[in-house]
């Protein structure tokens, strides 16, 4: 690949010190950007980064003063608000820049899980049973959902506002959840059945050719006896906790025979239903009975090195220079201006 100009798109907070090492970078919040930028260093590219907040201007002078060849996006909300993300991605179109990660539709739809969900239902993939309880309006539980039920955020990601308590087996606690989504997360919620069974993610590389990378698996070793194998906002985030409940991710263990193939296909699937494209996370739980059933798909996941989604494509022989230089191409290639 020749040197290319990259403007490197990252939240204003999180941009990496100029002295910053790798040592450093492996407890902070910017490590995703820390790690993209230095790789981009390494493999011979121009990198400028530019932080933007709550307003577009950064991003259009930067555009003027130094075109680049690519943007790699690592906006993952606008202005505070997490499906605004789709609107940078919209802007970068009009630009006629190319960007890495997904198109502007791609991210609205899988932004808003009901609507992701009726389109997969619709695919006949399976998905839980749900209903939106939206702010401001009287939430009646509709007699499909039955207890237990699992409650969050119809917006956010990266399970925020997830804890034991969003899995709810009581009116009480149904209402009362809620409440706690409406006021701390500031979103609508989605009510969900709650599977049973074990929690597993599928990346997704591609435009049109699609790879499916190897299922990873998120481990519960340690849980205290009642509690739900889930992935909360603690498990998530909290190294301590992760740590005490031996709680690790890593590829998928003793799947059923062709199992593995089966969840890649139905991941690929997923992608092109909601008209995802560069790379993708496809959330999804296996039941005791070997039935999978989609939680979510995540368009732009977290891409640290040592993260799920790196590990996973070294896995399937991308190791993390290969993969920054995957995306790269993807967004070279793909032309915006199709209609699908």
């Amino acid at each position: 690949m020749k040197r290319l100009r990259v403007l490197m798109l990252v939240h204003a907070h999180l941009i990496p010190p100029a002295e910053a090492t790798a040592e450093a970078a492996l407890e902070a919040p910017w490590r995703t950007e820390f790690d993209v930028a230095r790789c981009l260093e390494a493999l011979g590219h121009r990198v400028e980064i530019v932080g933007v907040a709550d307003d577009l201007e950064p991003i259009r002078r930067a555009v003027r003063d130094s075109p680049p060849d690519v943007a790699f996006n690592l906006i993952e909300c606008f202005d505070d608000v997490a499906h605004f993300d789709q609107n940078v991605v919209a802007y970068l179109e009009l630009q006629k820049i190319r960007y890495t990660g997904c198109n502007a539709r791609g991210l609205m739809l899988a932004r808003d899980k009901a609507v992701a969900k009726k389109l997969l239902s619709y695919h006949r993939i399976r998905v839980a049973d749900f209903a939106v309880a939206p702010r401001g309006r009287r939430f009646r539980r509709p007699r499909q959902l039955q207890f237990p039920l699992f409650v969050k955020s119809l917006a956010l990601d990266s399970s925020i506002g997830i804890s034991q308590a969003s899995v709810v087996d009581s009116e009480e606690k149904l209402y009362e959840r809620i409440r706690f989504v409406h006021e701390s997360c500031g979103t609508d919620a989605l009510v969900e059945s709650y599977i049973e069974g074990r929690e597993l993610y599928v990346g997704v590389i591609g435009n049109d050719r699609l790879t499916a990378l190897p299922v990873w698996e998120l481990f519960f070793e340690q849980m205290p006896e009642g509690s739900h194998k889930i992935a909360t906002e603690r498990t998530k985030w909290n190294a301590e906790y992760q740590e005490r409940h031996g709680i690790m991710i890593g590829p998928a263990e003793d799947l059923p025979e062709g199992m593995e193939a089966r969840l890649q296909r139905l991941a690929k699937r997923v992608f092109r239903v909601l008209y995802l494209n560069g790379y993708a996370r496809i959330d999804m739980r296996l039941t005791a009975d070997g039935q999978p059933c989609i939680i979510e798909a995540n368009p732009n996941p977290q891409i640290a090195h040592g993260e799920e989604f790196a590990e996973s494509a070294h896995q399937a022989g991308l190791d993390y220079p290969a993969l920054v230089s995957r995306l790269l191409r993807l967004a070279l290639a793909w032309e915006p201006a199709r209609a699908g």
